[in-house]
């Protein structure tokens, strides 16, 4: 785009192309200034932070509550500034966003969809939430979105790891930090090989909605490359909590690995019955028998404990990185919580940020300014190293964590090691990819609402 050439959302942007963590000034014209939804108009902003404080996922969703707190600190001025520190865009002052203090508001998503929705309708039309951000659950990230995108506010999703939620899903008022179930088959599958060899006979047990089917989906396709076997793909319901039944047809499978395509408490329910019935201790078709979880938290490791020793998965973040920004946030949040942060928090934590430094580069809250502000945004300094927001899909793109349950962990908070910083070329894919929606899947426009 040439210099002062108006974009298809009406925003004249003008300046030369920016580089990492710089982004084109954007200028709103009279036209382009018409109300939008929940605009501010006194001293204060409200975001709506969106999380599971009840439910399967409810460790998860109390630790993004607890960085979406610091983050709002944050920007008020208050703490000691964390990754506004290290940020490679320097917009944010500490002064709240555009002058304004921010507030917040919070809703319960209960690991469900309906009753997310309900809680994110609440907060925009009865609090005046001109953002939403949260959730710990693809389903639930997918419903939010889509009432995001007809009220006109921005979505800043929280923990939502489906291809679905920036692929045959994706919307022009939302935007994902975390990676996806795609990016964890292909940065999995080179370790797999390397560890297990590519005579594999794997069996998937899948949580029954729209993350697990992805997963699903990502992990068979990876690991069939290799050479593997899929010998059965079973589905879980999300509320179960004894997983016996499901472990137990495994042993005569002629299976040698089980993929767990678990979250959060079903993943620790599982991985324990798997344990009790003695499947690491198994030989199956002269191999010793694998487990794989493709998708980790800290949270997770945590509650399996010992179970998860030696088992892959991969991360979004881990407190253990060593860059700039990790340092940062690890300690803002160590010293006013006690513990390292989750990948769940940094993702929510770093959301709010994002949110917040685009509304000062577009200098205004409309929503189709955050959206043109953050479409292409290249940034360093949040923890996760170099990272790109894709303008086509409104996916982050960084490199991805390989990592495995500790054997001999130091701590309570060191039960995963990190395997492999996998490069984002390696996790890269075409924003028309089939597993995304191919060339039907659009953004569609951005709605400013009101």
């Amino acid at each position: 785009m040439s210099k002062n050439q108006v974009t298809r959302r009406g925003v004249l942007k003008t300046g030369a192309v920016a580089g990492a963590g710089v982004a084109l000034p954007t200028i709103f014209t009279a036209s382009s200034a018409a109300a939008y939804t929940n605009e501010p108009t006194g001293g204060t902003v409200t975001l709506g932070f969106n999380v599971p404080q009840t439910g399967p996922y409810a460790d998860e969703g109390n630790d993004e509550l607890l960085a979406q707190q610091l983050a709002v600190e944050h920007l008020n001025g208050m703490g000691d500034g964390g990754c506004l520190n290290t940020f490679t865009s320097k917009a944010l002052k500490g002064n709240g966003i555009l002058g304004k203090k921010v507030q917040f508001v919070t809703g319960d998503t209960q690991t469900k969809s309906d009753a997310a929705r309900a809680s994110a309708k609440s907060m925009i039309e009865k609090d005046g939430a001109i953002m939403i951000n949260g959730g710990s659950s693809s389903g639930v990230a997918v419903a939010v979105q889509g009432l995001c995108q007809d009220a006109g506010v921005i979505f800043m999703a929280g923990l939502t790891h489906a291809n679905d939620t920036t692929g045959k899903d994706r919307k022009a008022n939302g935007f994902r930090h975390f990676f996806n179930a795609y990016m964890s088959g292909a940065a999995l599958a080179p370790v797999l090989a390397k560890e297990m060899g590519s005579d594999r006979r794997a069996y998937h047990l899948t949580a029954d909605y729209n993350w697990g089917w992805t997963q699903e989906e990502s992990i068979v396709a990876s690991t069939e490359a290799l050479g593997w076997e899929t010998v059965n793909t079973v589905k879980t319901p999300l509320a179960s909590t004894d997983f016996s039944s499901y472990i137990a047809p495994v042993l005569n499978s002629g299976a040698d690995v089980l993929v767990l395509n678990h979250y959060g408490g079903n993943m620790v329910n599982s991985l324990t019955n798997a344990i009790q019935f003695g499947l690491l201790d198994k030989v199956a078709n002269g191999k010793d028998f694998k487990i794989v979880v493709p998708l980790y938290s800290e949270l997770m490791a945590a509650g399996a404990g010992d179970n998860i020793k030696g088992v892959l998965g991969s991360m979004n973040y881990n407190w253990q990185l060593d860059n700039e920004g990790s340092r940062a946030f690890v300690k803002s949040f160590g010293e006013k919580y006690g513990k390292p942060p989750s990948n769940s928090a940094q993702t929510c934590y770093a959301q709010v940020l994002l949110y917040a430094d685009a509304c000062e580069r577009a200098g205004t809250f409309n929503p189709c300014g955050v959206v043109e502000a953050l479409e292409g945004f290249e940034f360093d300094g949040l923890g996760n190293g170099k990272t790109l927001y894709r303008a086509d899909d409104h996916q982050c793109f960084k490199d991805v964590l390989v990592v495995r349950g500790a054997q001999n962990p130091t701590n309570a908070y060191d039960t995963l090691e990190i395997v492999e910083v996998t490069p984002v070329a390696q996790v890269m894919y075409p924003p028309n990819h089939p597993m995304f929606g191919g060339d039907e899947a659009t953004l569609g426009q951005c709605n400013p609402g009101a």
